[in-house]
């Protein structure tokens, strides 16, 4: 029998009382409950009794329920027209016109889209043989290969076979990421997104929906390329929920990562314009995520967006909290990593209290995430390698992060250093897509631009 991951009732009770608790609602009660029963706050191990899991499922889906039916008492809005009023920073639309005219230009200087593209794709590929690998784990395997701090791709050349064996590579990355595999640029998901939203723009202009991202999603993406809150908004479309339901009917994962993965591009469409990058990037992720979840997604848009015409790290930085609500959590935790890393020479240090702070986030939500990005950004003010490897040593979401990073340091350099240059050709399952170059992927983004 096939068992599908992150969509099992049973499996998602314990990550919604986890999401409870982050949210501020008193489930005490039900947790009681669950634990009675014997449900657990993680998912089955491997290799555990299908019927020991059937047997939860009616309690899971109750549960499920009531927990959806307890609101939580932070201001956190998940509606465009509240979030902007929660920010009082939010930027003014940007007077667009030809270049040469007052206001700003609506196409970027072309070599900083490029290096846009070359960034994300760079620190999406050093992040990846790492995933899943405690921060521990990265630093050793990095040290014994001579290659801390890092400043190139992972290998297993010359990697003792019990440090090999204590920090294995993700399995399904490692072959094609590591320094002695690379041919071209593999396939990932964090590369998968920004080409749905391509094609969401070019289909349906600048006037698309999230509708209309459901739709692309149902034609072009493969169930099995999805994960976590993404995996539930698709399994709720083909059970005829309607947006924003999709992203809260038995969603434990609204506020996690996979948004913030997917807007890149809705910056680089409006280069000097995080607000109109901030409300794409809102229409995207509202049909997965909620609350931080979404602000992490208009976060990475303006930052995007900043990045093709700003002429410092802090500058982007500052562009992406401008979307943010103040009053949010994920804001709070982006201020205090920006603070950090500016005053810290160490970054070590920087990350080592990011991880107190929120070291009993998952590796995947969208907090943790954003304040790493922050804190590398700033630090490593406007160093390529220093930004993505700072993402990566962080622990966290090693590709996401990596990659975030990595499309913003690549658009404030305009290109990447030659060491992180692969063969200009993207694998990847979506139709018309496959081994497509980045620099047709830069064209394409620059004919938007135009629009």
């Amino acid at each position: 029998m096939i068992r599908l991951t992150w969509v099992q009732p049973e499996d998602l009770v314990g990550h919604e009382l986890r999401q409870a608790v982050e949210d501020g609602r008193d489930v005490r009660g039900i947790a009681e409950r669950w634990h009675a029963a014997g449900g657990h706050d993680a998912p089955p191990r491997a290799g555990a009794s299908e019927p020991g899991a059937l047997r939860l499922r009616p309690l899971a889906e109750r549960l499920l329920d009531e927990l959806a039916a307890i609101p939580s008492p932070l201001d956190e809005p998940s509606e465009l027209a509240a979030i902007i009023a929660a920010c009082p920073d939010w930027p003014a639309p940007a007077a667009l016109g030809a270049p040469g005219a007052p206001g700003v230009p609506r196409q970027a200087d072309p070599a900083r889209v490029l290096g846009a593209w070359q960034g994300r794709a760079a620190g999406c590929v050093l992040g990846k043989p790492v995933e899943k690998i405690p921060r521990a784990g990265i630093r050793e395997i990095a040290e014994a290969t001579g290659n801390w701090p890092i400043t190139g791709w992972f290998t297993a050349r010359g990697l003792p076979d019990a440090i090999a064996e204590r920090w294995p590579w993700n399995r399904r990355s490692a072959v094609n990421s590591l320094a002695e595999n690379i041919d071209g640029v593999p396939e990932d998901d964090d590369l998968n997104y920004p080409l749905l939203a391509l094609s969401v723009l070019e289909r349906h202009g600048r006037g698309f929906t999230t509708d209309d991202v459901a739709k692309l999603w149902l034609d072009e993406l493969p169930a099995g390329r999805t994960f976590t809150a993404e995996r539930v908004a698709y399994r709720n479309l083909l059970a005829g929920a309607e947006v924003p339901e999709t992203a809260t009917y038995r969603n434990p994962f609204r506020e996690w990562i996979g948004a913030l993965i997917r807007t890149d591009v809705y910056g680089w469409v409006n280069p000097g314009d995080p607000a109109t990058a901030a409300e794409y990037a809102w229409r995207d992720a509202r049909l997965t995520h909620t609350a931080n979840g979404i602000y992490g997604a208009m976060f990475a848009a303006a930052m995007c967006a900043s990045s093709l015409v700003a002429s410092s790290a802090a500058e982007v930085v500052e562009a992406g909290l401008s979307v943010v609500p103040p009053r949010s959590r994920l804001y709070q935790a982006v201020r205090q990593a920006v603070e950090d890393a500016s005053k810290e020479a160490d970054f070590e240090r920087v990350v080592d209290r990011l991880h107190e702070r929120h070291g009993a986030l998952h590796w995947v939500h969208t907090i943790n995430n954003a304040a790493l990005l922050a804190a590398t950004l700033i630090h490593g003010r406007g160093d390529f390698t220093a930004t993505i490897a700072g993402a990566v040593a962080g622990g966290w979401d090693t590709d996401s992060a990596g990659a975030t990073a990595g499309s913003v340091a690549g658009a404030l350099n305009g290109g990447v250093p030659e060491r992180w240059m692969m063969r200009d050709s993207l694998a990847t399952s979506l139709t018309g897509f496959d081994g497509i170059g980045l620099g047709e992927l830069a064209r394409r983004t620059q004919a938007i631009q135009q629009s």
